[in-house]
């Protein structure tokens, strides 16, 4: 990236333009590994790293909010070996780096289903999600056992309960309804999605969230994936104009309102 443009990305956060919600699927860890001649656990563990290089870049960026798709409700059909090392990795870097994010007030939770994880999983997240829950800034999501087809699937389990049990009205169920019963409902939807690795599909995470956020796919393999990474991705974005559903010309006019 030229300097002139991480300078652009510097000077928008100064102004509010950059995202508050940035929304990342982490892919590339096993790639990395195989290209050094590694075992996968290695790209793993230097997933890992970036991680925590990511959070400490947004919360120093000021952004607001991070969601990290972190073990998908398909990635149980892995070979269990790496299921096993994925799931105790997460829980290590939990356990190891809470008090750290929880000194500089980073607020912690985890959406999925996560009765599919034994009682040392659910204890370490439910124990870092009550450290940290009063905290006020940046808060840091994990997508653990999580699908966005399963996420609007209990939506409508939920939605279909109060219509059963509290006498809502069917005719009465609208997009606002249906947002209420979704993850994450109390804060904003991504405002960018970044994929890494080189491939270009959504992949089943957040699908109503990210009805209208900017995507932007990267070659980066998620251990690579740096600050300067970081600033591009930002930068793509703040040059997109986002018009959700107006014209440039409404756009531009309301701006100068």
């Amino acid at each position: 990236m030229k300097p002139h443009q991480l300078s652009s990305a510097n000077n928008l956060l100064k102004d509010g333009s950059i995202p508050r919600h940035i929304a990342i699927i982490m892919d590339g860890n096993g790639r990395w590994a195989k290209e050094k001649g590694l075992p996968r656990v290695a790209g793993h563990r230097a997933g890992a790293e970036s991680v925590r290089r990511t959070v400490e870049a947004c919360d120093e960026k000021g952004i607001r909010y991070l969601t990290l798709f972190t073990f998908s409700s398909e990635n149980w059909r892995r070979p269990k070996k790496e299921v096993t090392l994925l799931l105790d990795l997460f829980v290590s870097a939990l356990n190891k780096e809470i008090k750290k994010l929880h000194g500089k007030n980073v607020k912690f939770q985890a959406i999925g289903d996560l009765s599919a994880f034994d009682n040392k999983i659910r204890k370490s997240i439910k124990s870092a999600e009550e450290l940290t829950k009063n905290n006020t800034g940046l808060t840091l999501t994990t997508a653990v056992n999580y699908g966005g087809q399963w996420d609007i699937t209990e939506a409508c389990k939920k939605i279909a309960k109060s219509v059963k049990e509290e006498g809502l009205d069917p005719d009465n169920i609208d997009k606002a309804i249906l947002a209420k019963n979704i993850c994450m409902s109390d804060i904003p939807s991504p405002d960018l999605f970044v994929r890494t690795g080189g491939e270009k599909r959504i992949s089943n995470f957040l699908l109503w969230q990210l009805a209208y956020t900017e995507l932007y796919f990267t070659d980066v393999l998620w251990p690579d994936f740096n600050n300067l990474a970081l600033d591009k991705a930002i930068n793509s974005f703040v040059t997109r104009q986002r018009r959700f559903g107006q014209t440039s010309e409404q756009i531009e006019a309301a701006q100068n309102v």
